[in-house]
């Protein structure tokens, strides 16, 4: 079931899918990065996170650093304030992939620092000059 007025599906030939979301494209974005592999690709995402709303996620094994931040020009009924005058990327943007109907899942989601460095840990070889154990002690629930 939807969480949205509508379905894709249910969109009537020549409407405008915007018209029933709430901008979730401009709550947003996301970059994509190249895979970290060492220490220090998960130490630099983690400054990143530790830096406000941020997460790393992979989705289709590309990795991605996303920043939730609300676009200052959308209005209170989730239209663009300046849409004569916009960005070319939201000019761009369509709707064929945008995340109207999304499940938001993903192969992998980082919510906090913690976790990439947990995650880091996990995978990685211990650094040099470490016994290999983290100065961090993070209690999070093993999923099966």
């Amino acid at each position: 079931m939807s969480k949205f007025p509508i379905t894709r599906e249910q969109l009537p030939p020549g409407g405008n899918l915007c018209e029933y979301c709430t901008a979730l494209c401009c709550h947003y974005y996301a970059l994509p990065m190249d895979e970290p592999k060492t220490w220090r690709d998960f130490d630099n995402i983690r400054w990143f996170m530790i830096h406000g709303t941020v997460t790393a996620y992979v989705h289709d094994g590309v990795w991605y650093l996303c920043t939730y931040q609300v676009c200052r020009h959308l209005q209170p009924d989730y239209r663009c304030g300046i849409y004569e005058t916009r960005p070319e990327i939201c000019r761009e943007y369509s709707t064929t992939n945008c995340d109207y109907d999304d499940h938001g899942t993903h192969d992998m989601l980082f919510e906090t620092p913690e976790q990439i460095w947990e995650y880091a840990h996990a995978i990685l070889p211990p650094r040099r000059g470490s016994n290999g154990k983290s100065t961090q002690t993070v209690d999070l629930p093993i999923l099966n």
